[in-house]
């Protein structure tokens, strides 16, 4: 059978509550760990899909990880072959790059629990079209990506507008962190990188994020589960057609 592809960047991203609905779907699934794995032939043709987590480097550090050049490259063959792609936060914005976006810093880091509002385009969208007037998600980001040409809005925040978006019929960006568990929150706050970055921001209090998790985490969840239900359901259908 054709696997999902997940791109990883870091030891520390992982699919997540995601990793249940590609299994409920039938689907396999394998990681390519981009910073530790040799590069290898991509061949998008062989996949059911595509999944692109996130990561601390930014889209434009090519001289760091030399990786990212060739990942946006597999990521625009993948869209170019209908084949289904979701990026995830660092994912999302590798995607719309790959698409001729620009990225750039967003005038504030995102930490912790945000709203964001689904736009009248993603009522229509089978991703997004269960999205309330109004959710709170996870988020944990410095960058932003503009809006790729031809691309659909589908979500907006207010202290970062681009949420999340739709190019053609089966690519996906979302900036925010549906697959999250308590788990990869309390390690994110936990480990040293994180906490050095928390300790530079005044305005992200990490106390609040621990007290507001517990009760967030639920609906999330099931937002997540329709979500990702919904993805895979994609990568389901690529497989049986």
């Amino acid at each position: 059978m054709r696997p999902v592809l997940v791109f990883r960047h870091t030891a520390e991203e992982s699919l997540g509550v995601a990793e249940l609905a590609l299994r409920q779907a039938g689907l396999v699934y394998s990681y390519l760990d981009l910073s530790r794995e040799s590069l290898r032939a991509f061949d998008p043709q062989q996949l059911a899909g595509l999944i692109v987590l996130g990561g601390a480097m930014n889209t434009d550090e090519t001289e760091q990880h030399p990786f990212l050049l060739p990942e946006m490259d597999w990521i625009r063959a993948a869209v170019d072959h209908q084949v289904p792609v979701l990026g995830i936060c660092l994912g999302a914005q590798l995607l719309a790059r790959s698409l001729g976006a620009r990225v750039d810093r967003n005038p504030v880091k995102e930490i912790g629990w945000y709203d964001l509002a689904p736009t009248a385009e993603a009522a229509g969208d089978p991703l997004f079209a269960h999205f309330a007037p109004r959710e709170r998600v996870f988020q944990w980001h410095g960058d932003t990506f503009e809006l790729p040409d031809g691309a659909v809005q589908l979500c907006r925040g207010e202290s970062c507008v681009q949420q999340a978006f739709r190019y053609g019929e089966t690519a996906y960006g979302v900036q925010f962190h549906a697959e999250v568990t308590h788990e990869i929150i309390e390690h994110w706050l936990s480990e040293p990188a994180g906490r050095q970055e928390l300790a530079e921001l005044d305005y992200i209090d990490p106390a609040r994020i621990r007290a507001e998790t517990p009760a967030r985490l639920p609906a999330m969840h099931q937002l997540a589960e329709k979500l990702f239900g919904c993805f895979a359901a994609l990568c389901a259908a690529r497989v049986a057609g």
